[in-house]
């Protein structure tokens, strides 16, 4: 791991919040990297992983996230904006977007004076797939990427997140973008599905918020609907929050949909 940039940066708004922000390398590759924003002046802050969607491809980065940021620092939380090879990036796919997610995470340890204690995930569309995943990794089976996690989550939430893989590639959600992400369909590599789909790895042990918009045109909200129904047929802690609005209205930060994220997320760290 390594620190490549540091800034010193103030959020806008009513709530802005002092904040200083670093570049951080978990790996050598060129996406393999997550921007640290940390409230100044805070001991040992809680910390939120967020992960990008955009359908695990290479055309979107990090900076869907990243207006965000500010209203999570204002609440006195770091926040680990990160970046993972994405499909057609040399090494992306099964199992190397996985990888890349779970080593983002991990990087965390060694990161001094940050709370581990209260880590969470935040993630939209195929990135809220990677966020519920990042909090199964207890679940995964041997052999599978990701196992053996230094950072334990206490939790996530999915912003209209793809949590049903075999769902989502039987309605060839994204172009067929799940099939391209595990190298194939259900019927062929049965074993990815089971490893990389966050319904299949149910139960975690942990709480999962889903917060889906209503009109959303590109994820149906019945992904978060049969997580929910899953997860409350084997005992996991889950809640579900429709809110008014489409795919993208959920990481607006001037919208109700992401005051029901923020929301959620508060419910997360308020019980760890």
């Amino acid at each position: 791991m390594a620190v490549a940039a540091c800034s010193d940066d103030s959020g806008g708004g009513a709530k802005a919040a002092a904040s200083i922000t670093e570049t951080i390398r978990y790996g050598d590759e060129g996406p393999q990297y997550l921007d640290l924003t940390r409230p100044a002046g805070v001991t040992a802050p809680p910390v939120v992983v967020l992960v990008h969607g955009g359908f695990w491809s290479a055309q979107f980065d990090l900076t869907l996230m990243e207006p965000l940021v500010p209203s999570l620092v204002a609440e006195g939380w770091a926040v680990a904006n990160i970046e993972y090879r994405s499909l057609p990036v040399q090494g992306s796919g099964w199992p190397g977007t996985f990888e890349d997610a779970a080593a983002a995470v991990d990087a965390l340890s060694e990161v001094p004076g940050l709370g581990l204690d209260q880590v969470i995930t935040l993630g939209h569309s195929a990135g809220g797939h990677l966020a519920v995943w990042l909090a199964s990794r207890a679940q995964l089976p041997e052999g599978a990427p990701g196992r053996e996690p230094r950072v334990r989550l206490a939790g996530a939430v999915s912003q209209a997140g793809v949590l049903d893989l075999v769902a989502a590639a039987d309605q060839r959600l994204g172009g067929g973008a799940v099939q391209s992400l595990l190298g194939g369909g259900p019927a062929r590599v049965p074993g990815r599905y089971a490893a990389g789909s966050p319904v299949a790895l149910l139960p975690i042990g942990l709480p999962v918020e889903l917060v889906h918009g209503s009109a959303d045109r590109n994820v149906p909200v019945d992904q978060s609907r049969r997580y929910e129904t899953a997860a409350r047929d084997v005992g996991d802690p889950v809640t579900f929050t429709e809110v008014v609005g489409d795919h993208f209205d959920i990481i607006d930060p001037s919208t109700e949909a992401w005051a029901a994220c923020l929301a959620a997320a508060r419910r997360l760290l308020a019980t760890t």
